[in-house]
């Protein structure tokens, strides 16, 4: 039997053998159709950005952003996940996906709804977005749009800053196809030898250090952007004297940039990486777009030295690359943003007296502290607590994990001062975070030369749990001041991820920590801990358990609910785990960001599953998760999300929440996110997800990003009241 009252996160292991066998004899009864697959999944998923862009509600540079994420979030989809499941499939170790299809015809299918993507995504900036950026006085313009002293005004900028940096690369005998690197924005231009007759091609680069928007002209609030292809393109004549140009296209290469590393056949981590940052530019081609009027001729020369098929081809409008909406947040203009939102400081880090500085410790002695970024400040949280350890004399060590940092990071420039005051400082850097291993190179080996033992944790893991542990001396006694997270010490990031943070003085999780990380810089994780639920042993185990006990509960006629909110829901075992309990009774609410596997429309399996998806000004990024273990919650936070890589191949560590106003907390965020009356996405048949943001009479929904800002403030008035 499981105690559903135990307190142990680590749920013992004394019936695991008993456990395993109930879960295999429940999965035999679960439909075999129960799964979504996750690659269509996670398009789903970009979808729900781009309607973000297609509503007129919303305000028009922020639309113009969403624009510039969706983008980007196609180009890491084709450079990691199409590229690995092609890279499989070549290789022969291609297996059926999640849902048992075969891969060849996942990318078919992947094919056709990227297709449609991006060709509603390139409908959504000409159709919709640009002219209500036009109406605001913010002009993206063409070449024809342009008076004639704008045009000679151009030209000038053209010759003194583009032209000099321009590299015409010709395709002839004597000069090879020249690679074209990954993202990169090209120009392909066939040219006739006006002397010879002969035709000829050549390719241009776009220079990515140049500003892709070019401010062609500025009244007041009024503004007109040309896009620098055009510019290039309108001058070919000043790089090719004495060609008559035939035609002129802009293409764009997307290439396999996932890093594979063999852990355990190289005796140095990071310079094993170094070596595979330099193959990632070279990887295979994966995608090709072009614009819609580039000529047979021409795209059947880039297909033959590109190596790449016509099935990768996407054939859009110019202009290409719609990350370049990016540069449009330098534009001041507030009325076409998001109202403002200063992050506050959380109310017990709030110095006594005004202009004062808090003292962190005391505050984290007094209780725990539990902070929500965005809507509270990370700087006077996370990096306060980490700048007073730096100076503090009494603190004797310091231990931190980092995935993910900023370029100017205080997070790190406190670490070294901590070093440079002769405390003992340790760092485990993970150098495999996808697309920052090169940043985490450097700052590693920064940290090294300052005096901080910099450790990779554990050969085939990546460490992604968000831990700061700090040792104080006190009155003769050690103390321990710990900080577990649910998001990246970035400072930058902080300001658009939404994330929790736990503040605590508890010996328990002091104990934990500090045997996590004496494991994380020792040898392999065995020990299983109090507070904390740590991956890859005990972590899915944990939750099975919680989740079966809820079920049981329900069985037994007695109340039982399951919260859970992650970026993505995909592991088989946890979803099948839910499945199980909504069969029991469980009522279980799902909020993903992301991917989903999880059917909400399964007769008989999944009538007790809601699931919701909220995206808006800042991303999502919390994991919880809440047992209401009959009347007495158990609420995890953390860095997990309910994924295999996370569950079975990462270090990921759980804390579990014992303060009542912040368990309230919690718990009273996931009843909002899943009011009816709170604007979010609904997951419906087939995996189709459904917006709701309007009433029935047609006005806005309650949005929670919003409302948990003006929470948060009243919070803060009350207890300064108090």
């Amino acid at each position: 039997m499981i105690d559903t009252q135990v307190h142990d996160s680590g749920l013992g292991d004394a019936d695991d053998d008993d456990f395993d066998d109930v879960v295999e004899a429940y999965d035999s009864q679960l439909p075999d159709n129960r799964y979504l697959d996750r690659e269509l999944s996670w398009l789903a998923f970009n979808q729900r950005v781009l309607e973000l862009a297609e509503d007129p509600n919303l305000p028009t540079l922020e639309r113009a952003n969403f624009l510039a994420i969706f983008a980007s979030n196609l180009d890491e989809f084709f450079m990691v996940r199409v590229a690995g499941l092609k890279r499989r499939i070549l290789t022969g170790l291609a297996v059926p996906t999640n849902v048992g299809r075969a891969p060849l015809d996942v990318l078919a299918d992947l094919a056709t709804s990227a297709h449609a993507l991006q060709e509603r995504h390139a409908a959504v900036w000409s159709e919709q977005v640009r002219p209500a950026l036009a109406d605001a006085g913010i002009e993206v313009v063409s070449w024809a749009e342009l008076s004639d002293p704008e045009r000679s005004t151009l030209y000038d900028y053209f010759s003194a800053q583009v032209f000099p940096v321009l590299m015409p690369l010709a395709v002839d005998p004597a000069h090879p196809f020249p690679y074209i690197s990954g993202l990169s924005l090209n120009l392909a231009v066939r040219i006739r030898n006006a002397r010879t007759g002969r035709q000829e091609f050549a390719r241009l680069k776009v220079p990515p250090m140049l500003p892709r928007l070019i401010e062609v002209a500025k009244n007041g609030s009024t503004v007109r952007y040309l896009p620098i292809e055009e510019l290039i393109s309108e001058n070919l004549d000043d790089l090719f004297p004495g060609m008559e140009i035939l035609e002129h296209h802009t293409f764009r290469l997307t290439r396999n940039e996932d890093v594979v590393i063999e852990e355990d056949e190289t005796e140095n981590l990071i310079q094993a990486l170094e070596a595979e940052l330099l193959r990632r530019r070279f990887g295979p081609p994966i995608r090709l777009e072009i614009t819609e009027d580039m000529d047979e001729v021409t795209l059947s020369l880039l297909l033959d030295e590109l190596d790449i098929t016509e099935n990768d081809v996407y054939r859009l409008p110019a202009p290409l690359d719609l990350r370049g909406l990016f540069s449009l947040s330098q534009i001041e203009r507030p009325d076409l943003r998001y109202p403002a939102h200063v992050p506050k400081t959380s109310t017990p880090f709030q110095p006594a007296e005004q202009n004062g500085r808090a003292d962190i410790f005391a505050a984290i002695r007094k209780e725990d502290v539990l902070v929500h970024h965005p809507y509270e400040s990370f700087t006077t949280s996370v990096v306060s607590f980490l700048q007073q350890a730096a100076r503090d004399p009494h603190v004797l060590a310091i231990k931190q994990t980092l995935y993910r940092t900023s370029g100017d990071s205080p997070i790190v420039e406190a670490l070294i001062d901590a070093a440079e005051n002769g405390k003992q400082v340790l760092a485990l850097v993970e150098v495999k975070a996808r697309f920052d291993e090169a940043a985490n190179i450097v700052w590693a080996r920064k940290l090294e030369k300052a005096g901080v033992h910099v450790v990779y944790g554990l050969v085939g893991l990546k460490t992604h749990c968000k831990l700061l542990h700090v040792i104080r001396e006190e009155d003769g006694v050690l103390r321990s001041y710990s900080h577990i997270g649910t998001g990246n010490y970035n400072p930058k990031t902080s300001r658009i991820y939404e994330d929790y943070g736990l503040f605590t003085a508890n010996e328990q999780v002091g104990r934990d920590l500090t045997r996590l990380f004496n494991e994380l810089s020792g040898y392999a994780i065995e020990k299983k801990f109090k507070r904390l639920l740590v991956a890859p042993l005990h972590l899915r185990k944990g939750l099975l358990r919680h989740i079966d006990g809820e079920r049981r509960n329900a069985l037994a006629g007695k109340p039982a609910h399951v919260r859970i909110k992650v970026n993505s829901m995909v592991d088989e075992q946890i979803i099948d785990s839910l499945y199980r309990a909504s069969q029991a009774g469980v009522k279980v609410d799902v909020w993903v960001r992301g991917i989903c596997s999880l059917r909400s429309d399964l007769p008989g399996v999944s009538d007790n599953i809601t699931v919701r998806s909220i995206l808006g000004r800042y991303l999502e990024h919390s994991r919880i998760f809440t047992f209401h273990n009959n009347g007495d919650p158990q609420v995890f936070i953390g860095s997990a999300d309910m994924m295999h890589r996370n569950l079975d191949r990462r270090v990921e560590a759980l804390v579990r929440v014992t303060e009542p106003a912040h368990v309230n907390e919690l718990i009273s965020l996931f009843e909002l996110a899943m009011s009816d009356t709170t604007s979010s996405w609904h997951l419906g048949a087939e995996g189709e997800w459904t917006r709701h943001h309007l009433d029935a009479e047609g006005n806005p929904l309650v949005d929670l990003q919003e409302k948990t800002m003006s929470q948060v403030l009243r919070r803060r008035r009350a207890r300064a009241v108090r």
